[in-house]
């Protein structure tokens, strides 16, 4: 097993490192590594350094790295610590998208209401994604019209995204038989989701 590639992206650490050390004691001697994020990155390498073998690291697109290890040491017995090599990956931000209009910016309705179509498919694209979409005032319109919007919220509901309309908003509207995706929500809720986000985004 002269040469492998192993894909650690997604592990928690310590697992990339023990990955590499089960790889090197069963023969590997050139090994590239897979990790998504810096501390992973940072551990593998030094474990390699401190096996007496050379590594190098490069980045790959969506902030992920490659470390190459080429062994250069004899396999003789070095010392290793597990509790060296934890780490803790913050954890991805809470964000949610407020959509609280059926419009984006001012001017032509007709340009807006296109624009936020627009908008709401692309988040998709964007990462990481929501945790949660509010929609509130005529925003709630978006999820009870056909349109492009609709199709691109049902995609990202499937994708764990929660869809939350404001109750009294679709009351308000008389829309509240017509929802077609996500859940009535009230003011509560939405206070909460809003309280408790790292970060919230709008396109206003």
């Amino acid at each position: 097993m002269p040469q492998i590639t192993l894909d650690c992206i997604g592990l928690p650490c310590p697992q990339p490192v023990l990955r590499t050390k089960d790889a090197l004691a069963q023969g590997a001697s050139h090994i590239e590594i897979l990790v998504d994020n810096e501390a992973s990155k940072n551990n593998v390498t030094r474990f390699a350094r401190s096996q007496g073998h050379e590594a190098t690291s490069t980045d790959r697109p969506g902030g992920c790295f490659a470390v190459t290890i080429t062994v250069t040491a004899h396999p003789e017995e070095h010392p290793f610590d597990v509790s060296e090599y934890r780490c803790d990956v913050p954890a991805t931000p809470r964000m949610i998208y407020v959509i609280a209009s059926d419009s984006m910016g001012r001017g032509s309705e007709e340009l807006g209401w296109a624009l936020l179509q627009t908008y709401i498919q692309t988040i998709k694209d964007v990462s990481p994604l929501p945790e949660k979409i509010l929609f509130y005032n005529s925003g709630v319109k978006l999820v009870t019209a056909v349109s492009g919007a609709l199709d691109a919220l049902r995609k990202l509901q499937d994708q764990g995204v929660s869809i939350l309309a404001c109750g009294t908003c679709l009351d308000f509207y008389k829309l509240k038989s017509a929802i077609q995706v996500g859940q009535i929500s009230n003011m509560y809720d939405i206070m909460h989701s809003m309280a408790s986000a790292d970060k919230i985004v709008s396109p206003y």
